[in-house]
């Protein structure tokens, strides 16, 4: 198998080669940064690329968004993202795609080096590997609180009718409400729905169709 390694920390990438040439894969380019591994990508055309979460320049997310790009551009590269601890959101939004030919894990789990090779190698075969801890995440999100439970029972009323298509003048006149009280109850309401405002959505209709939603 042919892989290419995208990790910023020199010893790392050095074990990790280490560790799969000791096992007989065939390590193609190892580099350090999200355009460097972009560039490996486009020229060798790798079975598997593992990456690091983290990386320069700003050691926030690059990693997962070559991986991302990767999955779009090159469909047939399986990726393992390597990550120091469990960063659930960029776990899910890379298994929303699809999980055939993916994995992540926790860089602890290099220590056992027949499993991590064993996961390296279920991963390029087209098979997914998701570490233990981002599992437990994942599972311990979606049985988080609902949104709209947040909401106190005058902001669910607030919202009811909103979904009924009232303007704030009309919840006013209807709940016996001064508009400011109005639009305190619907910041409220689009604060604890977490929709932030933005140039293109309407949180108006974003809050109603949480509503409709639920």
């Amino acid at each position: 198998m042919r892989v290419v390694i995208a990790e910023d920390s020199v010893l790392l990438r050095a074990g990790l080669t280490r560790l799969l040439d000791d096992a007989g894969e065939e390590v193609v380019a190892a580099v350090g940064d999200a355009d460097a591994l972009m560039a490996a990508v486009e020229r060798h055309q790798p079975d598997l690329v593992i990456v690091d979460v983290r990386m320069p320049p700003t050691q926030t997310n690059e990693g997962v968004q070559a991986a991302r790009v990767i999955r779009a551009r090159w469909p047939n590269v399986a990726i393992l993202v390597l990550s120091q601890y469990v960063e659930e959101r960029y776990a899910g939004e890379l298994i929303a795609g699809g999980a055939s030919g993916l994995g992540y894990l926790l860089k602890d789990r290099i220590a056992d080096v027949a499993d991590f090779v064993a996961a390296v190698r279920r991963v390029g075969d087209g098979g997914a590997v998701l570490d233990p801890e981002v599992v437990s995440q994942l599972l311990a999100r979606s049985r988080r609180q609902d949104p709209l439970e947040r909401l106190t029972p005058r902001e669910r009323e607030v919202l009811g009718l909103m979904a009924e298509g009232k303007s704030n003048a009309a919840l006013a006149e209807q709940l016996l409400l001064s508009s400011s009280a109005i639009e305190k109850h619907v910041s409220s309401i689009f604060t604890k729905l977490d929709l932030h405002p933005t140039e293109h959505e309407h949180r108006r209709v974003l809050a109603v169709l949480r509503w409709l939603e639920a």
